[in-house]
C-alpha cells in the first residue's frame, strides 16, 4: 500500500473516531445522562466545556510529542485516550467518573489529528496532499453519522447508552491497532538543526485563521453540547420517538460533514473569502434555526446539515490553508488555528449553559448565532491570504 492510501486510511480512522464518538459522543448521548445523573443544563455545559479543554491539552501535548518523537506517538497516544475515555464513560457511576471519561476521550482529538499534517507533508507527494488530507477530514464527519446510527439502533432495540460507549471504546481500540500499524514507516522528521518555534508564527497571516478558528469553535461546540438537547426538550419531531432525536441529529450532522472538501471552491472563482463568509452564515442560520423551529422535520434537517458543512468545510478549510501559508510549519500553523479553534470550544458551553438557565435555549441559541454572523460580515478579501507573509512557496 502506498504511503498516500496507507496514511489517509489511517488518518481517516483516527479522525472518525477522535472527532465522532471521542468529540461528539457527549453532546449525543446528553438527554440521557441528564436522566442517569441528574445534570442541570449549567452542568451539561461545564462538562461539555472541560472535554473541549482536553481538546485542547490534547493539542499542546500533540505538538509537544511531535517535535521530540515525531507523529507516531501523538497519533497512537490519541488513540489510546479515547479508548480509555470513552470506556470511562461506559462505566461511570456518578457526574465525576463521567467528567473525567469525557475529557480523556475528547483529549483524543487534539493529539490524533493535527500529525497528520506533519506525515503527509512529509511521505506524499505535493499533488497529492490536498487529496489526502481531505480523506482524513472526511473521517470526522462519516464518524459522527456512524456514531448516531449506533445511538438510533441502541435507542430503537430499548437499551443501555452504556453499551453504545462500550462499542465506541472497542472501536477506538481496533483504530489504535491499525494506525499502529500504518506508521511504522514514518518517524521523527529528519534534520538535526533547530526546528520552528510559536515565535515563526509571528505574522499577521495567522490573524485571519485564529479569527476564524475561534467563530467555528465556539459555535460548534455550543451545538454538539445543546442542539440536540433544545430539540428533545421541544418535543422531538412527528413520527420519531423522542430519545431517537439526538441520533437523528448527529446522523444528518455527520452527512453533512462528509461533503466534499473546499479545495474545489476555493481554487474557483468563489475565492477563500467569500468561501469563508458563507461557512460563517451557514453556522448562523444552523443555530438559529434550533431557536427558531425546534419541532419541525425541516428544521432539524436543515439545521444540522447545515451545521456539519459548516463545520466540514472551515475545518478543512483551516487545514490547507495552514499548510501553504507556513509550508515549513505545516503541523505547528495548523494546531495555532486549532488552539484558536479549542479556546472558543472550551468558553462557548461554558457561558451558553449559563445564558441558557437565564434567558432560555431559544434566546441563547439565536445571540450564539451572532457570533459567527458578525465574523462573515468583519472578514475583508485581504483577510484569506494564501501565500506566506514575506514569502514562500506559492500555493
Amino acid at each position: 500500500m502506498t504511503s498516500y492510501w496507507r496514511l489517509s486510511l489511517a488518518g481517516f480512522a483516527a479522525t472518525a473516531i477522535g472527532f465522532g464518538p471521542g468529540r461528539m459522543g457527549f453532546g449525543l448521548f446528553v438527554p440521557e445522562f441528564r436522566s442517569a445523573f441528574s445534570l442541570s443544563t449549567a452542568a451539561v455545559g461545564f462538562i461539555s466545556s472541560l472535554g473541549f479543554l482536553g481538546f485542547l491539552v490534547g493539542l499542546l501535548v500533540a505538538q509537544a510529542l511531535l517535535d521530540r518523537r515525531g507523529p507516531r506517538t501523538p497519533v497512537l497516544a490519541g488513540l489510546g485516550a479515547a479508548t480509555i475515555g470513552m470506556a470511562t464513560v461506559a462505566a461511570a457511576a456518578n457526574p465525576a467518573a463521567l467528567a473525567i471519561g469525557v475529557f480523556v476521550a475528547t483529549a483524543s482529538a487534539g493529539l490524533a489529528w493535527t500529525p497528520f499534517n506533519n506525515a503527509v507533508h512529509r511521505k506524499v507527494d505535493d499533488a497529492d496532499r490536498a487529496s489526502a488530507l481531505s480523506i482524513v477530514s472526511t473521517g470526522t464527519g462519516i464518524g459522527i453519522a456512524l456514531a448516531g446510527l449506533a445511538a438510533l439502533v441502541i435507542v430503537l432495540a430499548d437499551l443501555s447508552w452504556r453499551y453504545g460507549w462500550a462499542l465506541f471504546a472497542a472501536a477506538g481500540a481496533l483504530a489504535f491497532l491499525g494506525n499502529r500499524r500504518a506508521f511504522r514507516p514514518v518517524g521523527k522528521q529528519p534534520g538535526g538543526g533547530p526546528q520552528p518555534g510559536w515565535g515563526d508564527l509571528a505574522r499577521g497571516a495567522i490573524v485571519p485563521l485564529c479569527v476564524i478558528g475561534f467563530a467555528y469553535g465556539t459555535t460548534s461546540a455550543i451545538y454538539i453540547s445543546f442542539a440536540a438537547d433544545r430539540l428533545v426538550a421541544a418535543g422531538g419531531v412527528p413520527g420519531l420517538p423522542v430519545r431517537a432525536t439526538p441520533a437523528l441529529v448527529y446522523i444528518v450532522y455527520g452527512l453533512g460533514r462528509a461533503g466534499r472538501s473546499p479545495d474545489g471552491a476555493r481554487r474557483g472563482r468563489l475565492g477563500l473569502a467569500m468561501l469563508l463568509r458563507l461557512l460563517m452564515l451557514a453556522g448562523a442560520l444552523s443555530m438559529a434555526l434550533v431557536a427558531l423551529l425546534p419541532g419541525s422535520w425541516a428544521g432539524l434537517a436543515l439545521s444540522a446539515g447545515l451545521q456539519g458543512v459548516h463545520v466540514m468545510m472551515t475545518s478543512a478549510a483551516l487545514a490547507l490553508w495552514s499548510e501553504r501559508l507556513f509550508p515549513d510549519m505545516p503541523s505547528l500553523s495548523f494546531t495555532a488555528a486549532l488552539l484558536a479553534t479549542a479556546t472558543g470550544s472550551v468558553l462557548g458551553p461554558a457561558v451558553a449553559g449559563l445564558a441558557s438557565d437565564a434567558v432560555g435555549a431559544g434566546a441563547m441559541f439565536l445571540g450564539a448565532a451572532a457570533l459567527p454572523a458578525v465574523t462573515a460580515a468583519g472578514l475583508r478579501d485581504r483577510h484569506a491570504r494564501e501565500r506566506p507573509a514575506g514569502g514562500g512557496r506559492p500555493p
